[in-house]
């Protein structure tokens, strides 16, 4: 009952870590993906923003579920990409892109919110 306690504890002290792994990872996602595109974005700097993401979302999915830790990771990935893109290209961004792209981040984060201590 006791190693109960400690479990649960330890758990919740490791959710917040876990948290910030997946946005270190996704953030490390918009380094990698945008230097398949863009050659500003050294190759190894690829390789090892790769490797890094990779090994944080694994280390998060030990703490949140695998389902939520991809989706969020992919979501910011996606959400930095696109701004990466018009910041590099200049562009200017349609209002339905805009939209849509709000959307996924309020699906992100209602992903987060409803993310509950016991699942795994």
């Amino acid at each position: 009952m006791n190693e109960s306690k400690v479990i649960t504890k330890s758990k919740a002290t490791n959710e917040s870590t876990a948290w910030l792994f997946v946005i270190l990872a996704g953030l490390l996602e918009i380094v990698w993906a945008s230097g398949f595109k863009y050659e500003e974005v050294p190759s190894l700097v690829v390789l090892i923003a790769i490797l890094l993401s990779f090994d944080l979302i694994i280390r998060a999915t030990k703490v949140i579920p695998v389902g939520t830790v991809y989706a969020v990771f992919a979501g910011i990935g996606t959400i930095g990409t696109v701004i990466v893109e018009v910041i590099f290209e200049n562009g200017s961004v349609s209002p339905l892109r805009i939209a849509l792209i709000l959307l996924l981040l309020v699906c992100i984060i209602g992903l987060k919110l409803t993310n509950k201590e016991g699942e795994v």
